[in-house]
Protein backbone atom coordinates (compact mmCIF):
# COMPACT_ATOMS: atom_id res chain seq x y z
CA UNK A 1 0.00 0.00 0.00
CA UNK A 2 1.53 3.12 -1.07
CA UNK A 3 1.73 6.59 1.49
CA UNK A 4 -1.20 7.76 -0.15
CA UNK A 5 -3.42 5.02 0.11
CA UNK A 6 -2.33 4.57 3.97
CA UNK A 7 -3.46 8.62 4.29
CA UNK A 8 -6.21 8.34 2.69
CA UNK A 9 -7.64 4.66 4.19
CA UNK A 10 -6.43 5.14 7.43
CA UNK A 11 -4.69 8.41 8.79
CA UNK A 12 -7.34 11.06 8.15
CA UNK A 13 -9.82 11.75 10.42
CA UNK A 14 -13.43 13.75 9.93
CA UNK A 15 -11.82 16.76 12.18
CA UNK A 16 -9.33 16.81 9.46
CA UNK A 17 -11.59 16.76 6.23
CA UNK A 18 -13.76 19.43 8.19
CA UNK A 19 -10.71 21.78 8.16
CA UNK A 20 -9.35 21.17 4.29
CA UNK A 21 -13.23 22.19 2.97
CA UNK A 22 -13.24 24.92 5.14
CA UNK A 23 -9.96 25.97 4.07
CA UNK A 24 -10.63 25.70 0.80
CA UNK A 25 -14.16 27.65 1.24
CA UNK A 26 -12.47 30.45 3.30
CA UNK A 27 -9.05 30.79 1.61
CA UNK A 28 -7.95 32.12 4.93
CA UNK A 29 -7.17 30.97 8.85
CA UNK A 30 -8.41 33.30 10.78
CA UNK A 31 -11.88 33.05 8.74
CA UNK A 32 -11.99 29.35 8.90
CA UNK A 33 -11.11 29.04 12.66
CA UNK A 34 -13.96 30.57 13.67
CA UNK A 35 -16.09 28.66 11.53
CA UNK A 36 -14.58 25.50 12.90
CA UNK A 37 -14.53 27.34 16.21
CA UNK A 38 -10.47 26.79 17.24
CA UNK A 39 -8.19 28.92 17.25
CA UNK A 40 -5.64 30.39 14.11
CA UNK A 41 -2.44 28.39 15.76
CA UNK A 42 -4.62 24.94 16.02
CA UNK A 43 -5.90 24.81 12.65
CA UNK A 44 -2.09 25.70 11.32
CA UNK A 45 -0.63 23.04 13.15
CA UNK A 46 -3.60 20.30 12.12
CA UNK A 47 -2.92 21.85 8.03
CA UNK A 48 0.70 21.05 8.91
CA UNK A 49 0.13 17.71 10.06
CA UNK A 50 -2.31 16.24 6.86
CA UNK A 51 0.58 17.93 4.79
CA UNK A 52 3.18 15.60 6.57
CA UNK A 53 0.73 12.75 6.08
CA UNK A 54 0.88 13.24 2.42
CA UNK A 55 4.16 14.69 2.19
CA UNK A 56 3.02 17.11 0.15
CA UNK A 57 2.46 20.86 0.57
CA UNK A 58 -1.69 21.48 0.19
CA UNK A 59 -2.28 24.87 0.54
CA UNK A 60 0.25 28.19 0.17
CA UNK A 61 0.20 30.67 2.73
CA UNK A 62 0.81 34.63 2.11
CA UNK A 63 -0.30 37.74 3.79
CA UNK A 64 -3.65 37.85 0.95
CA UNK A 65 -4.76 34.76 2.76
CA UNK A 66 -4.51 30.65 1.89
CA UNK A 67 -4.44 28.80 -1.68
CA UNK A 68 -4.86 25.68 -2.72
CA UNK A 69 -2.29 23.90 -5.00
CA UNK A 70 -3.16 20.98 -7.18
CA UNK A 71 -2.31 18.80 -4.46
CA UNK A 72 -4.72 21.00 -2.46
CA UNK A 73 -7.66 20.96 -4.99
CA UNK A 74 -7.26 17.10 -5.29
CA UNK A 75 -7.35 16.52 -1.84
CA UNK A 76 -10.38 19.14 -1.19
CA UNK A 77 -12.38 16.93 -3.60
CA UNK A 78 -11.72 13.88 -1.64
CA UNK A 79 -12.79 15.72 1.61
CA UNK A 80 -16.32 16.94 0.18
CA UNK A 81 -17.06 13.79 -1.30
CA UNK A 82 -16.34 11.35 1.81
CA UNK A 83 -17.99 14.53 4.20
CA UNK A 84 -21.31 14.73 1.63
CA UNK A 85 -21.52 10.27 2.31
CA UNK A 86 -21.21 10.86 5.60
CA UNK A 87 -24.39 13.19 5.64
CA UNK A 88 -26.17 11.46 3.56
CA UNK A 89 -25.60 8.47 5.87
CA UNK A 90 -26.66 10.33 9.13
CA UNK A 91 -29.47 11.88 7.30
CA UNK A 92 -30.86 8.63 6.32
CA UNK A 93 -30.67 6.92 9.72
CA UNK A 94 -31.93 10.08 11.20
CA UNK A 95 -34.89 9.61 9.00
CA UNK A 96 -35.12 6.30 9.88
CA UNK A 97 -35.10 7.06 13.67
CA UNK A 98 -37.91 9.62 13.26
CA UNK A 99 -40.51 7.59 11.33
CA UNK A 100 -39.57 9.86 8.20
CA UNK A 101 -38.21 8.88 5.30
CA UNK A 102 -35.20 10.65 3.89
CA UNK A 103 -33.63 12.73 1.83
CA UNK A 104 -32.95 13.89 -1.67
CA UNK A 105 -30.93 16.84 -2.92
CA UNK A 106 -31.60 17.69 -6.79
CA UNK A 107 -30.25 20.16 -9.23
CA UNK A 108 -32.50 21.77 -11.13
CA UNK A 109 -32.09 23.69 -14.50
CA UNK A 110 -34.85 26.39 -15.72
CA UNK A 111 -36.29 24.00 -18.03
CA UNK A 112 -37.35 21.27 -15.66
CA UNK A 113 -38.28 23.27 -12.70
CA UNK A 114 -42.46 24.37 -13.34
CA UNK A 115 -43.18 21.22 -14.96
CA UNK A 116 -41.25 18.15 -14.41
CA UNK A 117 -39.19 18.97 -11.27
CA UNK A 118 -42.27 20.37 -9.37
CA UNK A 119 -44.59 17.07 -10.58
CA UNK A 120 -42.33 15.00 -9.03
CA UNK A 121 -41.95 16.74 -5.83
CA UNK A 122 -45.58 16.88 -5.69
CA UNK A 123 -46.25 13.57 -6.56
CA UNK A 124 -42.97 12.45 -3.92
CA UNK A 125 -44.81 14.65 -1.30
CA UNK A 126 -48.23 12.59 -1.39
CA UNK A 127 -46.28 9.44 -0.96
CA UNK A 128 -43.75 10.56 1.31
CA UNK A 129 -44.93 14.15 2.72
CA UNK A 130 -41.78 13.63 5.22
CA UNK A 131 -39.08 13.34 3.06
CA UNK A 132 -37.32 16.37 2.46
CA UNK A 133 -36.62 17.54 -0.87
CA UNK A 134 -33.16 20.31 -1.31
CA UNK A 135 -33.58 21.95 -4.51
CA UNK A 136 -30.57 23.74 -5.96
CA UNK A 137 -31.04 25.54 -9.43
CA UNK A 138 -28.37 26.52 -11.57
CA UNK A 139 -26.94 25.39 -14.71
CA UNK A 140 -24.20 22.52 -15.67
CA UNK A 141 -21.10 24.66 -14.84
CA UNK A 142 -22.31 24.77 -11.46
CA UNK A 143 -24.21 21.79 -10.70
CA UNK A 144 -22.24 19.32 -11.98
CA UNK A 145 -19.34 19.47 -9.72
CA UNK A 146 -21.92 19.15 -6.56
CA UNK A 147 -22.83 16.27 -8.31
CA UNK A 148 -19.36 14.69 -8.46
CA UNK A 149 -18.40 15.45 -5.07
CA UNK A 150 -21.64 13.77 -3.65
CA UNK A 151 -23.16 17.19 -2.71
CA UNK A 152 -25.85 16.47 -5.07
CA UNK A 153 -27.63 13.23 -5.97
CA UNK A 154 -29.03 14.09 -8.87
CA UNK A 155 -29.59 16.82 -11.93
CA UNK A 156 -32.33 17.00 -13.86
CA UNK A 157 -31.20 19.58 -16.89
CA UNK A 158 -30.93 19.05 -20.82
CA UNK A 159 -28.83 17.00 -21.50
CA UNK A 160 -26.12 18.90 -23.22
CA UNK A 161 -23.67 15.86 -25.33
CA UNK A 162 -20.63 18.54 -24.19
CA UNK A 163 -21.08 17.59 -20.98
CA UNK A 164 -21.83 13.93 -21.68
CA UNK A 165 -18.63 12.11 -19.59
CA UNK A 166 -17.93 8.70 -18.70
CA UNK A 167 -18.85 8.62 -15.26
CA UNK A 168 -22.38 10.02 -15.97
CA UNK A 169 -25.42 8.06 -16.79
CA UNK A 170 -27.92 10.29 -18.78
CA UNK A 171 -31.63 8.97 -18.89
CA UNK A 172 -33.67 11.01 -21.52
CA UNK A 173 -37.02 11.87 -20.53
CA UNK A 174 -39.34 14.14 -22.82
CA UNK A 175 -38.33 16.69 -25.40
CA UNK A 176 -39.07 20.53 -24.50
CA UNK A 177 -39.40 23.00 -27.42
CA UNK A 178 -38.35 26.54 -26.73
CA UNK A 179 -40.65 30.42 -26.87
CA UNK A 180 -40.05 33.46 -27.17
CA UNK A 181 -41.45 35.76 -24.51
CA UNK A 182 -41.95 39.44 -23.80
CA UNK A 183 -43.49 41.30 -20.89
CA UNK A 184 -47.34 41.53 -21.36
CA UNK A 185 -47.71 45.62 -22.35
CA UNK A 186 -44.19 44.73 -24.88
CA UNK A 187 -45.39 46.11 -28.21
CA UNK A 188 -44.78 43.04 -30.12
CA UNK A 189 -47.28 41.05 -27.08
CA UNK A 190 -49.85 43.84 -28.51
CA UNK A 191 -49.56 44.32 -31.71
CA UNK A 192 -51.61 42.12 -34.32
CA UNK A 193 -50.45 38.98 -35.06
CA UNK A 194 -47.74 39.29 -38.06
CA UNK A 195 -48.18 37.87 -41.47
CA UNK A 196 -44.12 37.38 -40.65
CA UNK A 197 -42.14 36.74 -37.45
CA UNK A 198 -40.46 40.01 -36.32
CA UNK A 199 -36.98 39.27 -36.13
CA UNK A 200 -35.62 42.23 -37.44
CA UNK A 201 -37.46 43.91 -34.43
CA UNK A 202 -36.34 40.99 -32.14
CA UNK A 203 -32.76 41.54 -33.56
CA UNK A 204 -32.96 45.33 -31.89
CA UNK A 205 -34.10 44.15 -28.80
CA UNK A 206 -32.24 43.69 -25.29
CA UNK A 207 -32.55 40.10 -24.50
CA UNK A 208 -32.16 37.57 -21.72
CA UNK A 209 -30.50 34.74 -23.53
CA UNK A 210 -28.98 31.53 -22.36
CA UNK A 211 -25.37 30.87 -21.51
CA UNK A 212 -23.24 30.69 -24.86
CA UNK A 213 -22.52 26.67 -24.11
CA UNK A 214 -25.98 26.03 -24.05
CA UNK A 215 -27.22 24.39 -27.58
CA UNK A 216 -30.85 26.59 -27.14
CA UNK A 217 -28.29 29.51 -27.72
CA UNK A 218 -26.20 28.22 -30.96
CA UNK A 219 -29.76 27.79 -31.89
CA UNK A 220 -31.22 31.05 -31.30
CA UNK A 221 -28.27 32.16 -33.25
CA UNK A 222 -28.70 30.35 -35.98
CA UNK A 223 -32.11 31.17 -36.38
CA UNK A 224 -31.17 34.88 -36.73
CA UNK A 225 -28.22 33.74 -39.37
CA UNK A 226 -31.06 31.90 -41.25
CA UNK A 227 -32.77 35.84 -42.00
CA UNK A 228 -30.19 37.06 -42.99
CA UNK A 229 -29.60 39.29 -39.40
CA UNK A 230 -27.10 38.98 -36.81
CA UNK A 231 -27.77 37.94 -33.31
CA UNK A 232 -28.99 40.71 -31.15
CA UNK A 233 -26.10 42.73 -29.08
CA UNK A 234 -27.54 43.43 -26.12
CA UNK A 235 -27.74 40.51 -24.31
CA UNK A 236 -27.52 39.53 -20.69
CA UNK A 237 -26.61 35.89 -20.22
CA UNK A 238 -28.06 34.09 -17.56
CA UNK A 239 -29.84 30.61 -16.48
CA UNK A 240 -31.79 31.76 -13.29
CA UNK A 241 -35.25 32.13 -13.67
CA UNK A 242 -35.69 35.38 -11.24
CA UNK A 243 -32.84 37.23 -13.37
CA UNK A 244 -34.56 36.76 -16.86
CA UNK A 245 -38.21 37.62 -15.35
CA UNK A 246 -36.49 40.94 -13.83
CA UNK A 247 -35.23 42.35 -16.98
CA UNK A 248 -37.69 40.74 -18.74
CA UNK A 249 -40.35 43.79 -17.10
CA UNK A 250 -37.25 46.14 -16.22
CA UNK A 251 -35.72 46.58 -19.12
CA UNK A 252 -38.40 45.71 -21.73
CA UNK A 253 -36.18 42.49 -23.18
CA UNK A 254 -36.84 39.50 -25.29
CA UNK A 255 -36.09 36.21 -23.28
CA UNK A 256 -35.61 32.34 -24.73
CA UNK A 257 -37.63 30.35 -22.85
CA UNK A 258 -38.46 26.35 -22.61
CA UNK A 259 -41.57 26.11 -23.04
CA UNK A 260 -43.40 24.81 -19.89
CA UNK A 261 -42.01 28.16 -18.47
CA UNK A 262 -43.88 30.22 -20.66
CA UNK A 263 -46.79 29.51 -20.22
CA UNK A 264 -46.19 29.19 -16.62
CA UNK A 265 -44.86 32.91 -16.88
CA UNK A 266 -48.36 33.51 -19.37
CA UNK A 267 -50.83 31.83 -16.89
CA UNK A 268 -49.27 34.15 -13.93
CA UNK A 269 -49.65 36.99 -16.34
CA UNK A 270 -45.79 37.66 -15.72
CA UNK A 271 -45.18 37.29 -19.73
CA UNK A 272 -46.86 37.00 -22.80
CA UNK A 273 -45.52 34.43 -25.78
CA UNK A 274 -44.89 35.64 -28.85
CA UNK A 275 -46.59 33.43 -32.19
CA UNK A 276 -43.29 32.47 -33.30
CA UNK A 277 -42.33 28.95 -34.64
CA UNK A 278 -39.03 27.57 -33.08
CA UNK A 279 -38.16 25.35 -35.87
CA UNK A 280 -34.98 24.20 -34.14
CA UNK A 281 -34.30 20.65 -32.16
CA UNK A 282 -32.52 20.56 -28.92
CA UNK A 283 -31.45 17.54 -26.35
CA UNK A 284 -34.34 16.21 -24.49
CA UNK A 285 -34.71 16.93 -20.90
CA UNK A 286 -33.80 14.08 -18.51
CA UNK A 287 -31.89 12.92 -15.12
CA UNK A 288 -27.91 13.11 -14.59
CA UNK A 289 -26.52 10.84 -11.75
CA UNK A 290 -23.30 9.74 -10.99
CA UNK A 291 -22.88 6.04 -12.41
CA UNK A 292 -21.12 4.43 -9.85
CA UNK A 293 -22.98 6.23 -7.13
CA UNK A 294 -25.66 3.87 -5.86
CA UNK A 295 -28.77 6.30 -5.41
CA UNK A 296 -30.38 6.28 -1.53
CA UNK A 297 -34.05 5.05 -1.50
CA UNK A 298 -35.47 9.24 -1.50
CA UNK A 299 -33.22 9.65 -4.30
CA UNK A 300 -34.65 6.24 -6.46
CA UNK A 301 -38.24 7.52 -5.63
CA UNK A 302 -37.95 10.93 -6.95
CA UNK A 303 -36.40 9.88 -10.19
CA UNK A 304 -39.27 7.57 -10.16
CA UNK A 305 -41.49 10.19 -9.65
CA UNK A 306 -39.66 12.40 -12.05
CA UNK A 307 -40.56 9.40 -14.18
CA UNK A 308 -44.08 9.64 -14.11
CA UNK A 309 -44.25 13.39 -14.36
CA UNK A 310 -42.46 13.58 -17.75
CA UNK A 311 -45.14 10.37 -18.65
CA UNK A 312 -47.78 13.14 -18.34
CA UNK A 313 -45.94 16.14 -19.68
CA UNK A 314 -44.92 14.70 -22.68
CA UNK A 315 -48.79 13.99 -24.61
CA UNK A 316 -49.34 17.78 -23.54
CA UNK A 317 -45.97 18.89 -25.82
CA UNK A 318 -47.02 16.18 -28.56
CA UNK A 319 -50.72 17.28 -29.03
CA UNK A 320 -49.33 21.18 -29.16
CA UNK A 321 -46.87 19.60 -32.16
CA UNK A 322 -50.17 18.39 -33.38
CA UNK A 323 -52.11 21.54 -32.91
CA UNK A 324 -49.61 23.28 -34.53
CA UNK A 325 -49.31 21.22 -37.45
CA UNK A 326 -53.43 21.44 -38.37
CA UNK A 327 -53.67 24.87 -38.16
Amino acid sequence: MSQIDRVLRSNLKLRHLQMLVALDQFRHLGRASEFLSQTQPAVSKSLAEVERMFGLTLFTRSTRGTEPTPFGEAVVRFARSVLSDFARTRDEIDAVASGAAGRVSVGAMVVATPGVVAGAVERLKRQSSLTTVHLEEGDLTRLLPRLRTGELDLIVSRLEPGYAAPDLTMEPLYEEPMRIVVRPDHALATARKPRQAPWAALSRMPWVMPPPWASSRIKLNQLFYAQQLDPPSDVIESASFLVTLTFLRQRGAAAFVADNVARYLAREGLAAVLPIDIPIELPPVGLMTLRQRRPTPAAEQFMANCRAAAAAHQPKAASRKLSRASS
